[in-house]
């Protein structure tokens, strides 16, 4: 397996407008409902965030824990190997924070 295919598969996992909004807010250990979930990312679909965790499930990074309860009662916590990922996506953060500032059209280069 070369590097590229192996990057490409790690960002098959992760790609999707809302799964790395959705990890940011489970790491830590935290344990959210559903509802919890949808309040902390208000712009996000009910459809389309039950669509990102049951891929993220699918893929090992989140467990969903369903409570035999009316009415029904639906956390989701991250895997020991999802939480792995933390560390990588606060680098991933900081590189991006550290971006400099682009140039604008027209302007002339500081070389």
């Amino acid at each position: 397996m070369t590097a590229a295919s192996g990057i490409e598969g790690a960002i098959q996992m992760l790609e999707g407008r809302w799964k790395l909004v959705i990890l940011f807010h489970l790491f830590g250990g935290k344990t959210l409902r559903f509802s919890d979930l949808e309040r902390a990312i208000p712009d996000v679909s009910q459809k389309m965030l039950s669509q990102q965790l049951r891929q993220l499930e699918q893929d090992g990074i989140v467990t969903r824990i369903v409570h035999a309860q009316v009415p029904p009662k639906v956390e989701y916590h991250l895997t020991d190997w999802g939480e792995s990922l933390c560390p990588a996506l606060d680098e991933l953060l900081t590189w991006a924070e550290s971006r400099p500032p682009l140039k604008r059209e027209g302007e002339p280069s500081k070389a």
